[in-house]
């Protein structure tokens, strides 16, 4: 007793890892080919499916009137689909909208949703549908025994497994879907580009994505936004199956009011969104090149949003560039083109691999269309034949009738009939035998055998069942082909506006105070000198440029650091400490300003006579303790940056404290990111070290300048000619300054 305990407890008890593994297997098993992914011959999901069989049972077609959406939800939930009332609607109502599925398959009446909220349809209460005429394309030959047929959830009426589709319409309006371990993201297609394809197919079985695409330019949106996605990543694409495409608005500027106005979003973006987007970078004072925003669009202009710009001298093209990069005016769609194959298993796809698996697709169902309609016409002969059998011996045929008691077995054998045709001639009503003329029976069996013969040739060549699905083909592109609404346009990437250029461009001078303290004043025009000072404190730097630039300050020991001159304070007040904003080592202080473009040369240098030539761009540094830039031998100290107007003419001169001064050449310095440099200007380490001798100044001299020396109280102007006497190689002792200015404190460059 207790054996067969426990053989019947080993029976019913399972594992809960094996029952947990069974379960979500089935789940997901469920979800990925009854929910989740279309299949490749009609590109519909069950609900999809179910939904547009439903519809075609109500008599709903594209010629009927219109019947309350509640009415065709109640079917599809009753009958076929039995899930919530609301996701079925909600699926029928993308199918509805023109903006989400670029051949409709439900022709709807009253609100079914609008491009700027797609979801504010009204309730199946209130809208009425039936089906678009494109739904033909999947229904036309549903009856005529194209495709397996099985039963319905609760074993009551049968339902197609899938429709007959006469195009691959898995393209034509793509779907997107998440299942368990998988997701799918199939766009949409033109269909004449793709029947084009699939008829090339056809004709080259072997043909590769490469040729199909030049008849698949790439995905049709139902909208007239340029796809951007260069050809190479398009084929690349339909190559693999997966990817990502771009779209981008179009627009246009108004000639009259200067205005940009955006005609046409990209696929599922709502214009509301784009407003928002704009609006709140004009909030956040991101946009000062906007001054309004407006939404005209209206019934004959679907979309129209009016984006009006400051002034005339705002760059259009730039302003709709920062917006590609910023808002939903340009968007990115991923693209996996995974569905169900007709061997029923889920796989990401290839274009030709779509195209030729629906091909066979196509052709089977073919096949099976004839193979249905040369049964029926076979049938038909065969009663036709039995009429004549009737027509020509109906005296003999009433006698069996009226005196056998079973006229059928003898009808056979009198007649060499078979059983379907004896059942005929007796279900045959007396009232038409008056009316059976030979003519007339002759007349349809000759039109009926010439039909089975033509289809008995097709059903036996290869070629004519490709000729028949190639006419077909081009008769759906004819009856229900459109022009291309999504042109593909290669452009450039999209840049957003930096930081610096969103601020507005004013002259400004940057002034630095002995204690450092630091501040920005509006224009070039001002005496640095006369602002007012802490106590104790006074004018020691200043520098002109503009306020979308940083200013470069460099420190004692040759580090440089960057401020964005838009955040300094104004100079009406005293400005604020540079060590709030800037880490420097402990006792360093600034010894140079600079303002310009990036790629502005600049002259670095040491008073040990040793420096090099950068540039601006390579002194910028993000970083609170900023960057290494110059090196500076034992003993030396970091000199005040000079400006290089021209590296190939302009000339450097250097001047030691014992009056020694040297001219060469700018291009004789080397160009450096950060380092010690070349020597200048010869003088002696030790003395250096020791403090005897030392760089006073190296400063750059344009053509025609000239150059003052100044001694105690005393100044010598040099004029380019009396520098002649100083040039020599660069990393020379240089020449000896004039009795009594060989203690120089100074040089100053004056101009032209």
């Amino acid at each position: 007793m207790s054996e067969q305990t426990t053989f019947s407890e080993a029976e019913e008890f399972i594992s809960l890892k094996e029952y947990a593994e069974k379960a979500y297997l089935d789940y997901s098993m469920y979800v990925i080919l009854d929910r989740a992914l279309p299949h490749i011959g009609d590109g519909l999901k069950p609900v999809q499916r179910r939904i547009v069989y439903a519809m075609s049972e109500l008599g709903l077609k594209s010629t009927a009137k219109y019947k309350k959406s509640a009415r065709t939800v109640g079917d599809v939930i009753g009958k076929f689909h039995p899930h919530g009332d609301s996701a079925a609607y909600e699926a029928m109502v993308i199918m509805a909208q023109p903006f989400s599925y670029r051949y409709p398959l439900v022709d709807g009446q009253g609100n079914w949703g609008s491009p700027d909220d797609p979801k504010s349809f009204a309730a199946m209460r209130y809208t009425e549908s039936k089906l678009a005429r494109y739904a033909e394309v999947l229904l036309e030959e549903l009856g005529q025994g194209t495709v397996d047929w099985q039963p319905n959830f609760d074993g009551t009426m049968d339902e197609p497994e899938v429709f007959p589709a006469r195009v691959p319409n898995v393209l034509l309006n793509g779907t997107t879907g998440i299942a368990v371990g998988m997701a799918t993201d199939i766009p949409p297609h033109n269909l004449r580009e793709v029947v084009s394809a699939c008829i090339h197919l056809l004709d080259n079985p072997k043909a590769d994505v490469d040729e199909l695409c030049e008849f698949v330019q790439g995905p049709d949106m139902p909208t007239e936004a340029e796809i951007i996605t260069p050809r190479k990543d398009i084929v690349q694409l339909y190559k693999t199956g997966r990817g990502s495409l771009k779209m981008r608005a179009l627009w246009s500027r108004e000639k009259e009011t200067g205005d940009l106005v955006v005609s046409a979003l990209p696929h599922q973006v709502s214009g509301n969104k784009i407003l928002e987007q704009i609006a709140a970078q004009m909030q956040n004072k991101k946009l000062p090149m906007v001054a309004d925003l407006r939404d005209e669009s209206d019934h004959e202009n679907p979309t129209r949003l009016v984006i009006t710009p400051r002034s005339n001298r705002v760059d259009a093209e730039q302003l709709m560039q920062h917006l590609f990069a910023t808002t939903d005016l340009e968007k990115s769609y991923r693209i996996n083109m995974n569905m169900i194959g007709i061997d029923g298993r889920p796989a990401v796809k290839s274009l030709n691999e779509i195209l030729s698996e629906w091909l066979s697709f196509r052709t089977v169902t073919t096949r099976r269309r004839l193979q249905h309609r040369l049964e029926k016409v076979e049938e038909r002969l065969l009663r036709l034949a039995a009429l004549m059998v009737v027509y020509l011996n109906v005296d003999e045929v009433i006698r069996i009738i009226r005196e056998e008691d079973h006229p059928k077995p003898i009808l056979m054998e009198r007649f060499n009939l078979v059983e379907m045709q004896a059942e005929y001639i007796l279900e045959t009503k007396l009232r038409q035998l008056a009316r059976l003329e030979e003519m007339k029976i002759n007349e349809e069996r000759e039109r009926l055998e010439k039909e089975r013969d033509n289809l008995n040739k097709t059903l036996g060549s290869a070629a004519r069942l490709k000729t028949l699905v190639r006419k077909e083909l081009k008769q759906v592109a004819e009856d229900y082909g459109d022009d291309r609404r999504s042109p593909i346009v290669e452009r450039s990437e999209a840049q957003a506006f930096s930081e610096a250029e969103l601020i507005s461009v004013d002259p400004v001078t940057v002034v630095l105070s002995e204690k450092g303290w630091i501040r920005a004043a509006k224009g070039h025009d001002l005496d640095p000198t006369a602002l007012n000072y802490k106590a104790g404190d006074a004018f020691k730097l200043a520098v002109p440029g503009k306020s979308n630039q940083s200013v470069i300050l460099l420190d004692s020991t040759g580090r440089s650091y960057a401020l964005a001159a838009h955040t300094l304070p104004s100079a009406r007040g005293q400005g604020e400490p540079v060590s709030g904003r800037l880490n420097p080592p402990n006792g360093a202080t600034f010894e140079g300003l600079l303002m310009g473009q990036d790629q502005e040369p600049v002259l670095l240098a040491s008073d040990a006579g040793y420096g090099f030539i950068t540039t601006l761009g390579d002194l910028y540094s993000k970083n609170k303790a900023g960057k290494s830039a110059l090196t500076l031998p034992k003993g030396a100290q970091v000199l005040p940056p000079a400006s290089v107007t021209d590296a190939e003419t302009d000339s450097v001169v250097a001047v030691t404290n014992e009056g020694r001064l040297l001219v060469f050449p700018v291009a004789e310095l080397p160009k450096l990111a950060r380092g010690k440099g070349n020597k200048i200007i010869n003088i002696p380490a030790a003395r250096v070290q020791a403090r005897e001798e030392y760089a006073i100044a190296v400063v750059t001299l344009a053509q025609g300048q000239s150059l003052t020396v100044y001694s105690g109280k005393r100044h010598l102007t040099l004029k380019p000619s009396d520098l002649e006497h100083y040039l020599g190689e660069r990393g020379r002792r240089g020449n000896k300054l004039p009795r009594g200015f060989q203690k120089v404190d100074n040089l100053a460059v004056d101009k032209k």
